[in-house]
């Protein structure tokens, strides 16, 4: 709100003039009024009033109201009269401050707020309406059958405490799904908490991770930057408060050098006072003052703008070199962190192969192992039958290399001596036979057969184990 008052002194009247006005700020209404009143002291001569309110709103769709009243003038010339004398003109400071009309950003976004409100109002509005429907035709039908039962007076007293029951009972289900739909609404909402700080907590962890050295050093440099940034900022802000401040005061001298002045004029007492040209050469002194101050503190404040604008252009351009660098330093990282997932999944996959192929491996040995073993055994074995089976073939060698002597010798003396007497030499022959026998016993080979005849006796030796020998077949005839 605004007031300004002007006031002239004379040696007989005090002339006065007064306005003020209000402005509200938006969605309200202002009223502002403004009087000019001009009297005498004495009464010889007496000037009317005006006056003027108006009522409006800062929003332009709002309407304006405004009233207006002007008095008469009247002038009364008396019998006495006084000298006239000059009277200082007292100016309020404040009518020289400019109007703050202040719009509210936010004001859109309150709108559409409420716009969306509204519309979400009235789609609750037309599903209640509807379920009024619904339980207006659902009353209907209840009254119909509630008239039907009604006609029915046995049945009367059994329906109603049935009506009852089922009413109390939907109405405890729907209390017991309030409760329900509180606890789950407040489980939702704590789940929902919960899932936000992992979510929170997966991410620093991810970027905990994702930290390489070099990329602190970078981060650490990028800090330092940013503190020294803000330190400038800081600074400026300081000098632009000072300057600021500095420039407030100025203004403030200079409006208490001005309300301290006083302004007298000489005129003729034959001519009347043109008040309305004080006025307005003041007030242009006054605007033309206010204009300069105005555009030396713009051209300051866009100079310091422009600095500030410059200065945080640079910063931006930094800022935007090192989130590139970072950006391709995370690529970077991404990338090897693919390589080394790949080269752990591959190594994991070789120490299984690996892990497979000993394992095969050693199988493998244990059953060449048993194998080998097996092998070693029967060859133990095959060596002791060899060993075995020689001797025996050299026993029966020997056997036969003397069977083949006596039989021999037998040959001879029978070639030799077939004139000579059978008695003894058969006798000699029978007692070579016995033992032959007898050694043959001794040796383990059995005879196969043995043949006797009157005249004679043959004998079959059977066949050594173990050789594709056979013994021969001797016969000897008596």
């Amino acid at each position: 709100m605004s007031c300004r008052s002007y006031s002239i002194n004379s040696g007989r009247a005090a002339r006065n003039f007064s306005s003020s006005s209000a402005a509200l700020p938006r969605h309200r209404r202002g009223f502002s009024s403004a009087s000019c009143h001009w009297g005498s002291g004495a009464g010889p001569r007496q000037l009317g009033y005006f006056s003027s309110r108006s009522l409006s709103g800062t929003a332009s769709s709002k309407p304006r109201i405004a009233v207006g009243r002007c008095a008469g003038f009247g002038y009364r010339v008396s019998g006495v009269s006084r000298p006239r004398s000059i009277t200082p003109i007292t100016i309020n400071e404040q009518l020289l401050q400019p109007l703050k009309l202040e719009f509210d950003p936010n004001m859109q976004t309150v709108k559409y707020q409420e716009k969306e409100q509204i519309k979400t109002l009235n789609n609750k509005f037309a599903s209640f309406i509807d379920k009024v429907r619904l339980l207006e035709q659902q009353n209907e039908v209840l009254e119909t059958k509630w008239s039907f039962l009604q006609g029915q007076k046995q049945c009367r007293n059994i329906i109603m405490p049935m009506l009852e029951a089922y009413i109390g009972n939907s109405r405890k289900q729907l209390e017991a799904l309030g409760c329900n739909r509180a606890l789950l609404e407040t489980d939702l909402k704590a789940a929902q908490e919960a899932l936000e700080t992992n979510k929170k907590i997966l991410l620093s962890l991810t970027n905990f991770l994702l930290l390489s050295p070099t990329r602190l050093q970078d981060a650490d440099c990028f800090f330092l930057k940013k503190a020294e940034l803000e330190a400038k900022v800081e600074s400026l802000k300081e000098e632009v408060d000072f300057l600021r401040m500095l420039y407030e005061e100025e203004t403030q001298q200079l409006q208490t050098q001005i309300s301290d002045t006083q302004v007298i004029v000489q005129m003729d007492n034959s001519r009347d006072l043109n008040l309305d040209s004080i006025i307005a050469d003041v007030k242009a002194q006054y605007e033309d003052t206010a204009c300069r101050s105005r555009a030396e503190a713009e051209a300051w404040y866009k100079s310091k703008f422009e600095e500030l604008r410059v200065t945080a252009g640079r910063n931006a351009d930094s800022l935007r070199e090192t989130k590139k660098e970072i950006s391709e330093l995370t690529r970077i990282i991404q990338k090897l962190n693919g390589e080394v997932r790949n080269a752990k999944d591959q190594r994991c996959k070789l120490e299984t192969a690996v892990a497979n192929a000993e394992q095969c491996g050693e199988t493998s040995i244990k059953d060449a192992k048993c194998k080998l073993s097996e092998l070693e055994v029967a060859l133990q074995q095959t060596k002791a039958d060899l060993a075995r089976q020689l001797c025996e073939y050299q026993e029966l060698m020997n056997v036969k290399l003397a069977l083949d002597i006596e039989i021999t010798t037998y040959r001879k003396l029978l070639e030799g001596e077939e004139n000579s007497s059978p008695t003894p030499h058969t006798h000699f022959l029978c007692t070579g036979i016995q033992k032959a026998k007898r050694a043959f016993l001794c040796s383990g080979i059995i005879p196969i057969a043995q043949t006797r005849c009157l005249w004679g006796s043959s004998l079959v030796f059977p066949q050594i184990p173990g050789s594709k020998r056979s013994v021969r077949q001797h016969s000897f005839y008596l």
